[in-house]
């Protein structure tokens, strides 16, 4: 029994690993997007369509890899995508031009994708085991990692370090971390755990009327469009903060940073919060008072003529975003437990195709209107989340009366 117990461990120190060296990765990307755009003498608008190619990278790693994590075990691929990602995550900073940064955005958006589904589904395969939830914690160290590569940045891009060799060692520990890690990953034949909650789950449903099991198609497609709104909202700060306080507010890269860096912060603290207020509060009043205040925030950060209080509302963006999309992935799994992974799927693919296309979307508004105006797109997807957040509200069982 403690050889098991050490094992799962293990296997979740090593999924927090991934989830820390992916959001590391990107936040490395994120901070040093200014100077990968003066490198290469593009515009605002041909970044946006660069970022779209990535978008489209990622998204054909996700769909390429999902197969793969079947026949190659999570052993296999997790490891192999993430010292592919760590070699990727290298090329931005010597492209030269928008070709070859557009080539070095295709290899980095298909390493993204690959790690995020198999990251992902391994982080699913050993919260099966546990006796309590554990996936918010996974995405926590995603923040995490995003915020240390924030300040990491932040450090590097005020010492005037190369674009090229910051992310460079970027890859490099990647790559470490990829092969430290691996040998801790567990497959889902180890989860013997899991398999006995599943099997009593399936008895509780095998019961239950084919009709009743349909049900969700409509309740599964609006959370899979608040899923949309909130990753969008989120795509739009990952990729556009630190040019908006360096291009609007005029400030140095290095302060520019700080705005991710703000965001990522607040994020990542209010996902080890969101457990515990969700259980006060309940999965809708996180969306819905998460998504005005987030609203709020990005409307203080994208009008404020002040770094702090421009910082300050990215702060608060995080902090409204952070608790939102876990509720809309658990409602989504809770809705069937007989098809929970075809139901999360859904919302899943649909917030990730939000987060991979807002980027490009305020990109391309950038053509007719200044980038701070153009913030005005996710300010009214947080408030129509928060107006729809009523999906979430659980619906009362229906009372037997008694006969007679």
């Amino acid at each position: 029994m403690t050889t098991v117990l050490s094992r799962l461990r293990a296997a979740r120190f090593a999924t927090f690993m991934f989830f820390g060296l992916n959001g590391f990765a990107m936040g490395m990307w994120v901070v040093h997007i200014p100077n990968v755009e003066r490198a290469t003498g593009i515009s605002h608008s041909t970044l946006g369509a660069l970022l779209l190619v990535l978008g489209g990278a990622a998204f054909l790693g996700m769909q390429v890899a999902g197969p793969l994590v079947d026949r190659l075990g999570q052993r296999r691929l997790v490891p192999a995508a993430g010292i592919l990602l760590g070699l990727a995550v290298c090329l931005p900073g010597f492209a030269d031009s928008w070709w070859a940064l557009g080539l070095a955005l295709i290899g980095f958006g298909f390493g993204n994708g690959a790690i995020d589904v198999g990251m992902n589904a391994h982080a699913v395969v050993v919260e099966r085991a546990y006796p309590r939830p554990i996936m918010a914690a996974f995405h926590a160290m995603w923040s995490i990692g995003g915020a240390i590569a924030a300040v990491i940045g932040a450090a590097t891009l005020g010492a005037g370090v190369p674009t090229g060799v910051t992310l460079t060692g970027t890859g490099l520990v990647c790559v470490l971390l990829s092969l430290v890690s691996a040998r801790f990953l567990m497959e889902p034949a180890a989860s013997g755990a899991a398999a006995t909650v599943a099997s009593a789950d399936d008895d509780d449903t095998a019961d239950e009327p084919a009709a009743r099991r349909r049900t969700p198609g409509r309740t599964v497609w609006l959370l899979g469009l608040l899923a949309l709104a909130l990753m969008l909202s989120e795509g739009v700060a990952n990729d556009w903060a630190a040019l908006h306080m360096e291009k609007v507010l005029g400030t140095s890269a290095s302060t520019a940073a700080l705005a991710y860096g703000a965001f990522a912060v607040a994020m990542t603290t209010g996902r080890f919060l969101t457990d515990r207020v969700a259980a006060w509060a309940g999965p809708a009043a996180i969306v819905r008072y998460g998504a005005v205040l987030a609203a709020v925030g990005l409307t203080v950060a994208a009008a404020a003529p002040w770094v702090p209080v421009s910082l300050v509302g990215w702060a608060l963006f995080g902090l409204g975003l952070s608790g939102g999309v876990p509720q809309l992935f658990t409602a989504a799994g809770n809705l069937d437990t007989r098809a929970s992974g075809a139901l999360m799927a859904r919302v899943v693919g649909l917030g990730y195709v939000g987060l991979l296309a807002g980027p490009a979307l305020i990109g391309g508004l950038t053509h007719w209107m200044p980038l701070n105006v153009a913030f005005a797109v996710p300010v009214v997807l947080c408030v129509l989340a928060a107006l729809f957040a009523g999906v979430l509200s659980p619906k009362p069982e229906p009372v037997e009366q008694p006969v007679g």
